[in-house]
């Protein structure tokens, strides 16, 4: 039998050998019966199977464990809300939209997508780190958050992929972060006054001081973030799908040739379309229509990316220049500048869609897609051109989720097929983009 009790006597050996006292956590473990594993409990009252070790000294191929660092962390919200709690990240100050993102697992994934550049993003799930970090399931070369919130960061990364703790990437990407604090209060408010501007620190103590910094924040509405995400330089993709039993292959030679415009593009959406037998090359988001066309593609992709699509001028102008001359196919605000450029108009969302479980109505056939969503505008209905037909929508608030060219080969989603982290309900999408070069190339 195995039981869970508080020591009543001095520290003392199991029978392995291996001594345990109370440490700076205030936690006692006791092996009674069963030497394979041990309770841990902790003053706060999270548990976790530890084995026979001291729970700062687990170590497995995921590597040993950064704690919580114990310092002060502070978020202030402009309507002069404060919470206080452990910070777990870089020291410092930073501010931004607070956001949040209703995804169970997948935080490397949010963590390193370009779309999160300027925004807060807290995790509504309860224990966030639990699998670590890898360098394979990045979806860029670094982190893009403004800052990161949890309720409890694990101390235990289990996973054995796992190469570094979540506390120790996110001090070394210098981004401020917190953990301990109600994040269900938190997103409720949210939920209810719409997303805020906020700054988290671990630098200044005084409420007043961080309320007025936040106030002060620009928020997104009418900011250009692409120009912060977008590579400087042209790339050649060269990798395909992988999953944990098979690596990244090489692309085949065949197949046709896609020209993404980078407005901040995650990684797994190259990687689906080359293992579509695609040669995929990657522009700057800020690419002219004369640069796209001169690299001859059979068909054209807009990416995701951060912020108010509006102030996007310049890739606004680049997708009108493409039109009717290459198929198009555009996702998150790659579907928000193809709508803009045919007409249409924007607004922002009172928190936004952010979240591997949204669901999504197929309005021709009915079927429903769960799907993987991370944007805070939406493109408004009422000003939709009449060459634009409505694809798909969002169930929770029937905004627009999806629409097609009626004369055009172009179509866009508002949600992320390539998931990553997500359902794969929508990868038929990558299949009826190369449907569509394949027709207008027999023409």
């Amino acid at each position: 039998m195995v039981g869970l009790g508080r020591a009543s006597r001095p520290p003392h050996a199991d029978r392995f050998g291996h001594h345990h006292r109370r440490g700076r956590d205030d936690f006692v473990v006791q092996a009674i019966a069963t030497p394979e594993l041990t309770l841990v409990d902790r003053r706060q009252k999270d548990y976790h199977l530890a084995g026979l070790f001291q729970l700062d000294q687990i170590t497995s191929r995921g590597r040993s464990q950064v704690s919580d660092q114990g310092k002060r962390g502070f978020l202030a919200l402009e309507d002069g809300t404060v919470y206080e709690g452990i910070s777990i990240g870089a020291d410092g100050e930073k501010d931004g939209e607070v956001v949040f993102n209703t995804s169970l697992t997948g935080y490397q994934e949010i963590l390193t997508d370009p779309s999160y550049r300027g925004q807060i993003v807290t995790m509504t799930y309860p224990m966030i780190g639990n699998v670590g970090i890898n360098l394979q399931d990045c979806e860029s070369s670094k982190s893009h958050v403004a800052g990161f919130i949890v309720r409890e960061n694990s101390r235990v990364s289990s996973n054995y992929r796992s190469e570094e703790s979540l506390s120790h990437y996110l001090i070394q990407q210098s981004i401020v972060a917190i953990a301990n604090i109600d994040t269900r209060a938190l997103v409720r408010r949210i939920r209810d006054r719409g997303a805020q501007r906020g700054i988290l620190s671990t630098i200044d103590f005084d409420h007043d001081s961080l309320v007025a910094k936040a106030r002060k924040s620009p928020g997104l509405v009418g900011r250009d973030l692409v120009r912060e995400v977008v590579p400087e330089a042209v790339r050649k993709w060269t990798e395909t799908l992988h999953d944990l039993a098979n690596p990244p292959g090489k692309i085949p030679s065949s197949g046709f040739h896609v020209v993404c415009l980078d407005y901040g593009m995650k990684w797994n959406i190259a990687r689906h379309l080359a293992n579509q037998g695609n040669r995929v090359t990657i522009l700057p988001g800020t690419a002219s229509a004369e640069e796209v066309l001169a690299l001859d593609p059979d068909g054209v992709f807009l990416s995701n990316g951060p912020g108010d699509p509006e102030p996007l001028d310049y890739a606004q102008q680049t997708i009108r220049g493409v039109l009717g001359k290459k198929p198009v196919f555009g996702i998150c605000l790659g579907h928000q500048l193809l709508s803009l450029a045919s007409g249409a108009k924007t607004y922002k969302l009172k928190f936004g869609h952010r979240g591997a479980n949204q669901p999504v109505l197929q309005c021709g056939t009915g079927r429903v897609e769960i799907t993987s969503q991370n944007h805070g505008f939406a493109v408004e209905e009422s000003s939709l051109p009449d060459c634009l037909e409505i694809t798909h929508r969002n169930l929770n608030d029937n905004t627009i989720a999806g629409v097609r060219h009626k004369q055009l080969p172009a179509f866009s989603v508002q949600y992320h097929p390539e998931a990553s982290a997500g359902p794969h309900d929508s990868a038929y999408l990558f299949d009826s983009f190369q449907q569509m070069m394949h027709q207008h190339s027999r023409r």
